[in-house]
């Protein structure tokens, strides 16, 4: 498997996800202002969705979207329990997180990091955040990960998303729970690995 990232966006999610299940795959860094590959192809071809993560599975089918990938990958390495069986209340539940995260949390960033977005924007997404953040403590006050005790897909998306907020000078340290959160998924070996490839850490 071949997975598109451009490092410390949000395709670090399936990036660790992978780390976490030790599949054998490879990576390929994407210029997502210029649409090119590191190997120089058009990465429109590839995705016409036009960015990451994108993962090209064994077969040569392209798998998009981070939630949709990490489900897939978490499938084939049930063991792992990286997220719950299929049909399981527990499953939607990761679901709900999921979507909580890219729809709440995720597309909340994005503000900042166009350009071209008006500080009114990014006024009304930084109170979105802060009202987003606050739930997410309270929903892990007591618990180790999301869903409780085990780390999960959602884990990975979560760490990923949060380390965004030092970018935008949103202290996460009015959420002791979330600093503590972070450090606990930034110490899994896994975690480290993707971060290292990435040159992150």
């Amino acid at each position: 498997m071949k997975l598109f990232l451009k490092p410390g966006a949000c395709s670090l999610s399936p990036h660790i996800v992978l780390e976490e299940l030790g599949l054998p795959y490879e990576t390929e860094v994407v210029d997502l202002a210029r649409k090119t590959t590191a190997s120089g192809q058009d990465f429109l071809a590839i995705n016409p969705k036009g960015y990451v993560p994108a993962l090209q599975l064994d077969g040569g089918e392209l798998l998009t979207e981070g939630p949709a990938i990490v489900q897939y990958l978490a499938d084939l390495v049930p063991e792992k329990r990286l997220a719950p069986a299929n049909g399981s209340v527990a499953r939607y539940q990761l679901q709900s997180w999921l979507t909580f995260i890219g729809t709440e949390l995720h597309k909340s960033f994005s503000p900042f990091f166009n350009p071209k977005a008006p500080q009114e924007w990014k006024d009304i997404a930084r109170a979105n955040l802060e009202r987003r953040l606050a739930y997410t403590a309270r929903q892990l006050e007591g618990q180790d990960y999301l869903l409780g005790s085990d780390f999960s897909v959602a884990d990975a998306y979560l760490f990923t998303v949060l380390g965004w907020a030092k970018f935008i000078q949103l202290d996460l340290g009015a959420w002791p729970v979330l600093v503590a959160y972070q450090a606990r998924v930034a110490a899994r070996p896994a975690v480290q690995a993707a971060l290292k490839a990435e040159g992150l850490a």
